[in-house]
């Protein structure tokens, strides 16, 4: 079924697309205007494209865009689904499962997370080199069908440690501050207690966030290299230096690296094209 789901919304794009993607974008919150340096060739509003859900948070496009970024041949999801929006792990990771039967090669996956590491601060980006999951729920859950991936994928080697390096030097260069991180995945929709900021200081996260790890997992199973950059929108640890904090908080922050980010993500997307 799942296969057959896949292959229909393949088909579905090809008909009105024959760009062939390199590599596949995830953008998060408040990162949406990344978009703009790609040189569109056709954009599908996720309600309207086979087995899509409709993303239903303001400040997630909801758009899957081919083009290219930077001369390299792209498809963009211009804001991803999360699971407080009540999908399940199978729908919200449906669009990855896409990516992949377009034939991209590697998947770039952004995100706004809380710094969780007292020297981790607003501002700076994480570059993950691995992650703990504390959702309920796993995107793998129930028949495995083969001719997407094995039934027990291995995560030993998920994050590529050695372009994270690499990442980290050009994020200099653009005045931004980067760090290897582990990141922490919650359900939400609600910000974290105190004593839940912790906790996850205490298990070994640096930052914390409610997505990317099912889109994660399910690159794993199909076999795509990911590499996942977060943006620190708020500093949760030590308790004493927590702030209260709204949406427009994170955005606000997120939208002030954004510029820089831009250019990170040009040399990156030209490393990896």
């Amino acid at each position: 079924m799942l296969y057959d789901q896949i292959q229909e919304t393949l088909a579905f794009i090809r008909q009105r697309c024959d760009l062939q993607p390199r590599l596949g974008i995830i953008l998060g919150t408040g990162l949406s205007s990344l978009t703009e340096d790609i040189v569109v060739e056709h954009e599908f509003v996720y309600g309207l494209l086979p087995y899509f859900c409709a993303a239903t948070v303001d400040t997630h496009r909801g758009k899957l865009i081919l083009g290219t970024l930077h001369g390299v041949p792209v498809v963009a999801m211009a804001g991803r689904l999360h699971y407080y929006e009540g999908y399940s792990m199978q729908e919200l990771t449906f669009p990855v499962r896409v990516l992949h039967a377009l034939g991209i090669e590697h998947l770039i996956i952004s995100n706004a997370s809380g710094s969780v590491n007292a020297d981790i601060e607003a501002g700076d980006l994480i570059f993950l080199r691995d992650h703990i999951n504390m959702q309920p729920e796993n995107p793998l859950r129930g028949p495995n069908d083969p001719r997407l991936g094995p039934r027990f994928p291995d995560m030993l080697k998920t994050y590529d440690r050695e372009l994270n390096a690499w990442a980290i030097e050009r994020a200099k260069t653009h005045g931004l501050q980067g760090h290897e991180g582990v990141y922490l995945a919650l359900p939400g929709p609600n910000l974290e207690t105190p004593a839940e900021y912790k906790m996850a200081n205490i298990i070994g996260a640096d930052c914390i966030g409610m997505s990317t790890v099912p889109e994660v997992l399910v690159a794993r199973h199909c076999g795509l290299p990911v590499f996942v950059v977060s943006v620190v929108s708020n500093k949760c640890f030590p308790i004493v230096e927590i702030q209260p904090t709204t949406v427009d908080d994170v955005i606000a922050t997120v939208q002030a690296v954004e510029p820089k980010l831009r250019k990170l993500m040009k040399d990156v997307v030209e490393r990896l094209g």
